[in-house]
């Protein structure tokens, strides 16, 4: 396998990208016993991009998925999903971060399970919490809430107000 250094893989994702890409930059720290050099790459990318994104990462080789963070800023709900590539390769292994901003009056962005099937979890977490509908989701269920939980209700909205209602009800 060819590796790609961290200003040449962003170069690739940045020529097959293009103006899809928001804004990118490389942080570089020291990690180990002896401080060896781990690579970050933060990339944000639009919206109708994102899946190609992660398929650019996974013909390059298979992108490890530790989770997707989401955030509510009030006025769009941002997903930042944490991948690393080269997984396991001493001193070789990058970590990929992709932000994207989603609508926040009706979030719904595709699910990239059929690439990497292992984020079905965080996927369904972000659904439960946010409001994200994720398109091609298989599994839909709830995996935190209870399955009789109110479905307009999600507790890590900002401005949410129902979480207050449900807990007076429950006193």
């Amino acid at each position: 396998m060819e590796y790609m250094n961290p200003k040449e893989l962003l170069s690739f994702l940045k020529n097959n990208l293009k103006e899809f890409i928001v804004d990118s930059r490389i942080e570089t720290n020291k990690a180990g016993i002896n401080q060896e050099d781990f690579h970050n790459i933060w990339l944000e990318v639009k919206k109708e991009k994102f899946k190609d994104t992660v398929e650019l990462l996974a013909g390059l080789q298979y992108p490890h998925i530790a989770i997707i963070a989401g955030n509510d800023t009030g006025e769009s709900i941002d997903l930042l999903y944490l991948f690393s590539i080269y997984y396991g390769e001493k001193f070789k292994e990058i970590s990929v971060n992709i932000k994207v901003s989603l609508e926040r009056s009706k979030p719904s962005i595709n699910s990239i399970t059929d690439i990497i099937p292992g984020a079905q979890t965080t996927e369904r977490e972000i659904k439960e919490m946010l409001g994200v509908d994720f398109i091609g989701l298989p599994d839909m269920h709830n995996i935190f809430l209870p399955e009789d939980f109110p479905k307009n209700i999600f507790p890590f909205r900002k401005n949410e107000k129902g979480l207050n209602e449900l807990v007076q009800n429950e006193s």
